[in-house]
C-alpha cells in the first residue's frame, strides 16, 4: 500500500458501504471483496461492498419502491442537515452496490434465482434501477439495513487521492442468496470472521485500509450477528473524522478518543491510532491491540 501525501481540496463524495453478516460454526462472519488490482481506489485491498452515491439513487420513481419513506430513512440515518431524498438515496446506493458487486439483494418480497436473474438481465439490457424495479414490481427492504458508522476522509488522505463521506450500514445476508463477485470491480469473495481477517492482515496475507481495519476490530467484539445488529439499533452511527499527522517523517492516523484527536470520546473499541510502517497501517502494540 502506497502512502499518499497530497492535500485534497475537493469536497468528499457521498458514498455508502454495506457490511453483510452471517453466523457460522466458526462464529459471526463478514463478507469481504478483494478489489481488482487495477482499481484506482484501494486496488488489491479487501473491502466491504460499496461505492459512491449516484444521482439515479435519489430518483422519485425509485424511492417509491422503498419499504420505508425518505423521511423515515433520514431519521434513521441521524443526519438532519441532509435532505430526506439524499438520505434515502444512500440506503439505495448501499443496496445497489451490494447487488452489483456480489449479487446480494435486500428485497422485501424475497426473490428466487429466476427473479434475481431477471433483474440482472434487465439492468444488463440498459434499464436503470428505477425502470427495472417498476418492470419487475420489486421493492427494496430498507428495514434490513441498519446505519453503523460514518467515515469522512480527511483532506490529507493517506491511502487514496479521493475523499469520501461514507455511511456504513450492516445487515444480515438473506439465507437463500449466495454472494458472487463480479470479476470486474472485485476478483474474490470471502466470508471470514473479523478476528481471522485481522490475523491474516497482520500475517501479510491480505491488504486492508484503515476504515476496514477499525471496522473489523469493532465487529470482532461481537459473538454473533444478532449482537452486532442490536448494538447498531441501540445508538446513532458515530461520525469518524480521522486526523492524520506526520512525526519524524512517519504518518500517524488518530481517531476519536486519542490524546491528539480533537474529539475526546472514543467512537469504537480498540486502538485509537494507526502508524504507517512496513508499507501499511499498524497499531502501536501490534496484533494484540487489534484483538484485545
Amino acid at each position: 500500500m502506497e502512502l499518499n501525501s497530497e492535500i485534497i481540496t475537493t469536497p468528499p463524495l457521498d458514498s455508502a458501504s454495506l457490511i453483510l453478516l452471517r453466523d457460522s460454526d466458526q462464529g459471526m462472519q463478514v463478507l469481504l471483496l478483494k478489489r481488482h488490482q487495477a482499481s484506482n481506489v484501494l486496488g488489491g485491498a479487501y473491502v466491504f461492498p460499496g461505492g459512491k452515491l449516484d444521482l439515479a439513487d435519489q430518483h422519485p420513481d425509485l424511492l417509491a419502491h422503498l419499504s420505508q419513506p425518505p423521511a423515515k430513512l433520514q431519521q434513521r440515518l441521524a443526519e438532519p442537515d441532509l435532505s430526506a431524498e439524499r438520505a434515502a438515496g444512500l440506503f439505495v446506493a448501499a443496496i445497489r452496490e451490494a447487488f452489483e458487486e456480489c449479487r446480494i439483494l435486500l428485497s422485501q418480497n424475497g426473490l428466487d434465482k429466476p427473479d434475481l436473474q431477471a433483474l440482472q438481465d434487465a439492468l444488463a439490457g440498459g434499464l436503470n434501477w428505477s425502470q427495472a424495479f417498476r418492470k419487475l414490481s420489486l421493492q427494496l427492504s430498507t428495514e434490513n439495513l441498519i446505519p453503523w458508522s460514518r467515515w469522512i476522509t480527511p483532506r490529507q488522505a493517506s491511502v487514496t487521492n479521493k475523499r469520501f463521506d461514507t455511511r456504513f450500514f450492516i445487515a444480515r445476508v438473506p439465507e437463500d442468496q449466495t454472494a458472487e463477485h463480479d470479476n470486474h470491480e472485485a476478483t474474490e469473495t470471502l466470508w471470514i470472521t473479523p478476528r481471522e481477517a485481522l490475523i491474516r492482515y497482520w500475517d501479510n496475507q491480505m491488504t486492508l485500509a484503515p476504515p476496514q481495519i477499525m471496522g473489523l476490530v469493532h465487529l470482532a467484539r461481537h459473538p454473533n450477528t444478532q449482537s452486532a445488529l442490536a448494538e447498531a439499533e441501540s445508538r446513532q452511527p458515530p461520525v469518524i473524522e480521522p486526523e492524520p499527522f506526520d512525526q519524524d517523517g512517519v504518518r500517524t492516523i488518530c481517531y476519536p478518543g486519542d490524546p491528539k484527536h480533537s474529539v475526546r470520546k472514543s467512537a469504537f473499541p480498540g486502538p485509537t491510532r494507526l502508524i504507517f510502517k512496513n508499507k501499511r497501517f499498524e497499531p502501536e502494540r501490534g496484533l494484540a491491540a487489534l484483538l484485545d
